[in-house]
């Protein structure tokens, strides 16, 4: 069935179609506009672009002015330049390329879009010739993020912190396990009014039963900053003996043989101090008892002496000069005090 279009009908609307006709004006405005953007970081230099040339000889027949937010940047009258104060020493212009300024030492509030305007004289008027919009976005690099241990709420649970500071543009914080997102807790967000630098922090609360790897990742702009954080669970190490076995066995057979050759010192000095000789001389009614080593009883026994009789007796003392160090003289002359005669 067909449909004829009665004179003076209206043609049918067609709304996608117009959406369509104005993106496309809208883009072919900008273009012409010369509409563009600068990023570039606090003390860095930015180089704006007006993308229209002037030869040089005709330069006193035009006007271009640079500003910023309605307010005067430079302006080039009758080929003078003339630089504002709040930009003056860190602001010059190429005009050779396309009429660019160049601002240097970058500040934080020379952010914003600037215009450049150029004025052409026609007939002693002038009339604007070219216009163009660029747009300076100026970031401040956060440092990178430092992740605090912030204990133990529980026993299976640690929980840790993610923070950093001074940086521009507003920032977006994520923590990230194996590429994937978790959940953010106690995100803030929080920007100086003076500096307008942001800082941004968030905690993490994880389990302890298992290995884990964060990464805590802040975005701002078209840059990134990151750090990461291991957890690996920590396993009893093995006892391990401080001395090897070899070192163990060396120092007892050296204590053993030092303990024998200890007793055996000791063993053949308290000999000397355990004979006592009962002697008399033939003829005598008297009889000597003396205190002397046995070598040198031995040595003696050559003497002409009638051997009454001898006889060998431990002496009560004998205990004691195995347990104290006495010299052989000292204990001699308190074993005569002791027995000053024995008469057999």
């Amino acid at each position: 069935m067909r449909h004829t279009l009665m004179r003076g009908t209206p043609p049918l609307q067609r709304p996608h179609f117009k959406l369509f006709q104005l993106l496309v004006l809208t883009g072919l405005f900008h273009f012409c506009l010369g509409d563009s953007q600068v990023t570039k970081a606090v003390k860095e230099m930015a180089v704006l672009s007006c993308d229209y040339n002037i030869p040089t000889q005709q330069l006193m027949n035009f006007r271009i002015y640079w500003q910023k937010n309605n307010e005067v940047v430079l302006t080039i009258i009758s080929g003078n330049i003339s630089v504002w104060p709040k930009y003056k020493n860190r602001t010059i212009v190429d005009i050779a390329n396309n009429l660019s300024i160049v601002i240097l030492a970058l500040r934080l509030s020379d952010k914003g879009t600037y215009t450049c305007i150029v004025q052409k004289t026609d007939n002693g008027v002038y009339r604007r010739e070219h216009l163009a919009l660029v747009k300076l976005s100026i970031r401040v690099d956060f440092h990178d993020p430092i992740i605090t241990d912030l204990g133990n709420p529980s026993a299976d649970i640690k929980k840790i912190l993610c923070s950093t500071s001074g940086g521009f543009p507003e920032p977006r914080l994520s923590w990230l396990e194996n590429g994937e997102q978790l959940n953010v807790i106690n995100l803030t967000v929080s920007q100086d009014p003076e500096t307008e630098l942001y800082n941004i922090s968030s905690e993490l609360h994880f389990n302890l039963t298992r290995n884990h790897t964060f990464v805590c990742l802040i975005k701002y702009g078209d840059q990134q900053v990151s750090q990461t954080f291991p957890w690996i669970i920590s396993k009893p190490s093995p006892l391990v003996d401080p001395f090897p076995l070899w070192v163990t066995i060396l120092i007892t057979i050296i204590g053993i043989c030092g303990m024998t050759v200890l007793i055996t010192c000791c063993w053949n000095h308290s000999k000397y101090y355990c004979t006592i000789i009962t002697t008399s001389i033939s003829g005598s009614a008297n009889s000597i008892s003396t205190v002397q080593p046995l070598s040198e009883v031995l040595a003696y026994s050559v003497l002409l002496f009638e051997t009454k009789s001898m006889e060998t007796l431990v002496s009560p003392f004998t205990s004691l000069s195995r347990l104290c160090s006495f010299t052989e003289q000292t204990f001699l002359s308190y074993l005569l005090c002791a027995w000053p005669s024995t008469s057999h």
